[in-house]
């Protein structure tokens, strides 16, 4: 073979490329929505949020406002000329409320001025008549009460309630962990742009450019092909800007119609965190029947889920909730029960791992429970629950468990970390330390890949070839930082063989590529990847049949390699083929199409294969408390991942860390706290604490699983990476269990809620000692976990 073939190109699949942007992030170079150049006379916007968590509207007064220096526009729910309807599942979600405020922090008015200064210098102006009303605040209050979102959900298999009866071990208890802000760096931001007639054109800092594009065109009354959405790229989303990115477009492209021009809203941090859904609260009931060697039985769990005022993601989260509820454990018998719940709070909605994360951090606490009652290791009891290879290997929605090697990933962990010696450190530590108290602990995850709902796993693409061999491409994917399009350009160079720098990613941008999904459920490189190979692969293919023909041989005995055409020993640029097709009249332009093979999903039932495959990881973890004030720190992290054959190892390193790190903010430090009157009062960087450089562990290693190609024919056998990892931060939370217990030689299980706050730790390692006491005493000690 010759020489030129043999060299590789730059930047294929696999390949540990830096991000496309990486050097525009560190310059300042890069454009978000808020840089982009607005034309003259754009005018900018400011909300006026409900002071009130729950109030009927008696009167909106807008003279005051109106009459501001530099004030063109206000707008209230009677402005929208189409439907004021923004809901992403269920209807009835109003872009601005008509008679009542359902939260504190609520869009009610949005004024639109000739600089940002004037726009909420009126705001402040507008004066509103509320009649205020009874407020649900508590999940407990909406529990007892029954007040849901949307229906509640189910899913079950075997006689709980005979297994249970009949099991040598019972426990119950109850426990919740908190919900968490996405804390983009960049916040909600949107241009509205009004074009030649009724067309308008929206810039938006989105996830999902559909979704904009439906809304939009909802609240205007237009058709959807007279709305394009167009993002370059998002500093941040997390979930954040799924569906909570139509309300701020819907007010700006509102304002824009009703102004005649331009319209951005941007919101400070302060409004950003008031107005918009967080990850979702859970509050935790638990009834599990176990053997003496651990091995579950039965397990009846309710998952109460805090949605907000409307459904907004709720009936999704809760459904993903139950499916990851067993973790990789078989649960012979089990009723998962998820409810709903409405509050007069801010509508919860999409967040990194989206259910996943409260449904592991349920059963993991269960177990951990279950493990210090029976005194067996918690690894070692986990071992005896795992689902197995051709037994116990189907799911509570009826799934089997094809791929599973979480075994062999803990096995390896635990080798490679010396894992029983570092125990017997901390042990050690703990046995001279009579105030700092270290715990350790590991995780185990398998976490589903798909969206649950069918309809959203397909994408498309768009492909272009130029006659000097550059390349354009575009997909449906947004870029908020996780490496996405580089990604997806390096499946095209692959395709191809050339190197990365022949090709751009454009915006995406609903012009271009139609009726996409959101970039969410970690499944951007999968649908996008695929997506654009198609494509590529139909240029290749037309392109295969000019070069045949050019030089007379069979379109077998074409080789694309290193920039270049081979036919055996003869050969042309890529640039050279490109100009030959054109010259032959040939399209080297393609759309490409995806959708996931293998799943389906019964909405009714719970049951069906919602997944096309597992991602695993293991992790362990060490922490330290300060048994005086509660404080802790995390002393060191070891992770193991599964990304099949990794696509670009360097950009997936990055999201394992900030998966990490994101969810130890999550479980430790990441507090939201509503007041009696359903006030938001964090709503800052100087009440909520997001995890900083220093939180970060010092000894933090992380290893990418080798020699683990997907199962299943995903984009180059990769698999996703975006938010498995998130759920190895369960090992934080556990270590600080385990630091907490060691108070009582590791026998007795904390009474813990997360965020694990050094207030909660402190309460914990009281009532641990109380307990302990009872005990010593002879006094009945709880079986709770709470």
């Amino acid at each position: 073979m010759n020489e030129p073939i043999l060299r590789s190109i730059r930047g294929g699949a696999h390949a540990p490329v830096r991000h496309d942007s990486a050097v525009g992030h560190l310059t300042g170079r890069a454009l978000y929505v808020d840089d982009v150049p607005v034309v003259p006379e754009t005018l900018h916007a400011a909300l006026v949020l409900s002071p009130h968590a729950h109030a009927r509207i008696r009167q909106i007064d807008l003279s005051r406002a109106l009459a501001c220096p530099g004030v063109v526009a206000a707008i209230v729910a009677a402005d929208i000329p189409g439907k004021n309807d923004i809901g992403p599942i269920r209807s009835d979600e109003p872009l601005l409320p008509k008679d009542v405020v359902e939260y504190e922090g609520q869009p009610v008015v949005a004024v639109a001025a000739d600089t940002l200064d004037h726009a909420r210098a009126a705001a402040k102006l507008v004066k509103i008549d509320y009649e205020v009303l009874p407020a649900v605040v508590s999940l407990n209050e909406a529990i007892e009460r029954k007040l849901y979102v949307s229906p509640p959900q189910t899913m079950q298999r075997g006689d709980v309630e005979a297994e249970l009866k009949g099991a040598p071990h019972r426990l119950s208890g109850e426990f919740a962990c908190g919900g968490q802000d996405h804390f983009y760096l960049e916040g909600q931001v949107a241009l509205a742009v009004p074009g030649e007639g009724p067309d308008m054109v929206v810039y938006s800092s989105t996830q999902h450019p559909t979704e904009v594009q439906h809304g939009v065109a909802h609240l205007l009354g237009l058709p959807f092909n007279m709305v394009t959405v167009e993002v370059r790229r998002m500093g941040g989303g997390f979930g954040g800007k799924e569906s909570q990115a139509t309300m701020i477009a819907g007010i700006a492209a509102v304002l824009a119609r009703k102004a005649g021009r331009p319209v951005k809203l941007r919101l400070p941090r302060d409004d950003d965190m008031r107005a918009t859904g967080k990850r979702h609260p859970f509050l935790f009931r638990y009834d599990i029947g176990f053997d003496g060697d651990g091995r579950i039985l039965a397990l009846d769990l309710m998952l109460a889920a805090n949605g907000g005022n409307v459904a907004d993601h709720t009936p999704a989260v809760i459904t993903r909730a139950l499916c990851h509820a067993d973790n990789g454990y078989w649960l012979p018998s089990l009723r998962f029960v998820a409810l709903p719940c409405k509050t007069n709070t801010v509508s919860n909605t999409a967040f990194r791992g989206y259910g996943g994360p409260q449904g592991m951090f349920a059963i993991e606490t269960i177990l951990d429970t279950v493990a210090r009652r029976l005194g067996i290791p918690l690894e070692e009891l986990r071992r005896r629950n795992f689902y197995g290879i051709g037994r116990n290997d189907v799911t509570p929605y009826g799934m089997k468990v094809e791929d599973n090697i979480l075994e062999r990933m803990t096995d390896e962990l635990e080798r490679t970390v010396d894992l029983a010696g570092w125990r017997e450190e901390v042990l050690a530590f703990n046995r001279v330390s009579p105030v700092i108290k270290k715990g350790l602990a590991t995780m185990p995850i398998k976490f589903g890949i798909s969206f649950n709902r069918p309809a959203l796993n397909q994408a498309g693409a768009l492909v272009s070839v130029y006659t000097d061999g550059s390349v354009t491409l575009n997909h449906g994917g947004t870029e908020m930082g996780q490496g996405l399009f580089i990604k997806v350009a390096q499946v095209v160079a692959e395709a191809f063989q050339i190197d990365i720098e022949n090709i751009r990613v454009s915006a995406t941008t609903t012009a271009k590529v139609p009726n996409t999904s959101p970039t969410a459920a970690s499944c951007g490189s999968d649908l996008n990847g695929m997506a654009a190979l198609n494509a590529a692969e139909q240029i290749k293919g037309r392109m295969t049949a000019i070069a045949a023909n050019h030089f007379d041989v069979p379109e077998s005995e074409i080789l694309f390699a290193a920039n270049r055409i081979y036919a055996g020993n003869r050969s042309l640029s890529f640039s050279e083929l490109a100009l030959l097709c054109w010259d032959q009249r040939v399209s080297l332009s393609a759309t490409g199409y995806y959708r996931t093979p293998k799943i389906n999903w019964d909405f009714q039932t719970n049951t069906g294969r919602p997944f096309y495959y597992f991602v695993y990881g293991v992790a362990a973890t060490e922490v330290a408390i300060d048994t005086l004030t509660g404080e802790m720190r995390v002393l060191r992290a070891e992770l193991l991942q599964d990304c099949g054959k990794s696509l670009n190892p360097a950009l997936d390193l990055g999201q394992i860390e900030g998966a990490f790190v994101q969810g130890m903010g999550w479980l430790t430090t990441e507090e939201l706290w509503w007041d009696s009157a359903g006030r938001l009062k964090t709503h800052g960087p100087s009440t909520y604490k997001i995890p900083g450089s220093r939180d970060v562990p010092p000894r933090f290693n992380v290893r990418i699983l080798s020699d683990a190609p997907n199962a299943e024919a995903t984009i180059f056998r990769s698999k996703a990476v975006g938010e498995p990892p998130l759920m190895l931060a369960i090992s934080v939370w556990l270590a600080i269990r385990d630091a907490i217990a060691s108070l009582t030689d590791y026998k007795l299980a904390p009474s813990l809620d997360a965020p694990a706050t050094p207030e909660r730790i402190l309460s914990a390692i009281v009532d641990i000692r109380a307990r302990a006491d009872r005990s010593a005493d002879g006094g009945a000690v709880s079986a709770s976990s709470r």
